[in-house]
């Protein structure tokens, strides 16, 4: 089907809908607070919360370079949920008991997040439906069973396994022979939680400017074309965009993911495909795909697509290649058949940022009063809220209002990654590591043999993922 009256970009879908918050003033000249914030996501803005929260006296900037939202926190899937990047290499490092805690806390995050944008009075669609996983061919279902095993030691008694049958009773995916499920996940609606959290933010007395590009953070320094902002803490909260900073090239990779969005289906469509319980969606595919039903019903669903933009580039606003949205269009149809028809409203694109090892982090260097967070690897709507409350309580306590924390002993706290590649590698690298993962899932969909696609394993390997 054609894809001529597709919009393609403009930020995102969310905020065609929702559409784009009124301009907030750009730093006007130099100044001097308690703590600069550099990025107006989901990260900077939590963490400005929770600081303010806690220590109300506190003057804090958050300096933005577009608007708040701009960036994955106004162009992700509205999976909130329990995953966080690096956890089995935490494990390695750590201990399991470390580990455990750790996804405890990512347990706990998401009934974080649910309860404050409740208190908040922030209306983000939220509905906690869960997060749905499927399996399509024999190597999947190995997967899945191993993946379902694996997060149970991680303590998440409360998720099930579920075989063909009762997984179409949930969701209709074609060619589903098995899933598994956990409550701690919702879905929402990303640029709503993002703009009602930016004004919950400033109406608590956090100072917002946007259209502010920082271009370098140095000890007690945050610089901006308007002039510079300096403070005792300089909170590095920038994730996908991070390599646009001076001297942050090689840090965090800035992965490129896509979504595609349809007309709102009618209930003749839904009515064979099922959802009524609107879990977040996905695959043990390894090119995976992620996907919602919006609160007006609509299939929201995301994947890869163009993985890297030579140099750490990034889109301009969202732009998607056509080759992308028919590709995501075509896997819609694959899942659910009876969308065949149905018109694509929307496509977009943004970037998540991706540590060379794979692990989420957060850190305060006490020496510096330099902190960051990020390398989500995609899961950021829910870390993003955990990070900014380890940041928070790295603060109080290295200032001392507050001593170590259950949040300051978990073991992402102050992990170091070393660097990516220079190019051409990084880009070779990246679109070898995807092509082989998208060739071992074609060989897997042919294939009567559970196990794993060698040439998977081994994309596993060199990419640091295990």
């Amino acid at each position: 089907m054609s894809t001529v009256s597709t919009v393609v970009g403009g930020i995102s879908f969310w905020y065609a809908q929702e559409g784009t918050p009124a301009p907030r003033e750009p730093l006007p000249g130099d100044t001097s607070v308690d703590v600069c914030i550099v990025g107006g996501g989901y990260t900077g803005l939590w963490t400005a919360y929770y600081l303010k929260k806690a220590v109300p006296f506190l003057n804090i900037t958050v300096l933005e370079a577009k608007f708040c939202g701009y960036g994955a926190s106004g162009r992700n899937g509205g999976w909130l949920y329990n995953g966080i990047a690096g956890r089995d290499r935490y494990a390695k490092l750590h201990g399991h008991d470390a580990a455990v805690r750790l996804q405890k806390a990512m347990n706990d995050t998401v009934g974080e997040v649910v309860r404050t944008a409740a208190e908040e009075k922030i209306d983000a669609d939220i509905h906690q439906g869960g997060v749905l996983e499927v399996a399509h061919t024999p190597s999947q279902l190995a997967r899945l069973k191993d993946f379902h095993s694996v997060e149970i030691a991680f303590g998440e008694t409360d998720r099930v396994l579920r075989g063909a049958r009762e997984t179409a009773e949930r969701v209709h995916v074609t060619g589903a022979v098995g899933s598994t499920w956990t409550p701690h996940g919702a879905r929402l609606h990303p640029a709503k939680l993002v703009k009602g959290l930016a004004d919950v933010v400033e109406a608590l007395g956090v100072t917002i400017h946007e259209s502010t590009p920082v271009t370098e953070i140095k000890p007690k320094h945050a610089v901006t074309p308007y002039g510079t902002v300096r403070a005792p803490y300089v909170l590095r909260c920038t994730e996908g965009f991070t390599a646009s900073l001076k001297g942050q090239k090689r840090t965090w990779l800035p992965m490129n993911s896509s979504m595609i969005v349809t007309e709102p289906l009618p209930a003749r469509i839904w009515d064979t495909i099922g959802w009524e319980g609107r879990e977040t969606l996905g695959d043990m595919a390894h090119a995976y795909f992620y996907a919602q039903r919006t609160a007006d019903d609509r299939i929201a669903l995301g994947g890869r697509g163009y993985p890297y933009r030579f140099g750490s580039a990034t889109d301009n606003d969202g732009r998607t290649r056509p080759e992308t949205v028919a590709a995501l269009r075509e896997l819609m149809v694959r899942l659910f058949p009876t969308t065949a028809g149905v018109h694509v409203d929307h496509a977009w694109s943004g970037v998540l940022g991706v540590p060379r090892d794979w692990c989420a982090t957060v850190t305060l260097d006490r020496s510096t009063g330099l902190g960051w967070a990020g390398g989500y690897v995609g899961s950021g709507v829910a870390t993003a809220n955990l990070a900014a409350r380890t940041l928070r309580d790295l603060i109080q306590q290295d200032s001392g209002q507050a001593g170590p924390t259950d949040l300051t002993a978990l073991p992402w706290v102050n992990h170091k990654v070393r660097r990516w590649e220079p190019e051409p590698f990084r880009w070779l690298g990246v679109h070898g590591m995807y092509a082989a993962y998208r060739a071992a899932d074609r060989r897997e969909s042919t294939s009567p043999r559970p196990g794993t696609d060698p040439v998977a394993r081994v994309a596993d390997r060199i990419a640091g993922r295990h």
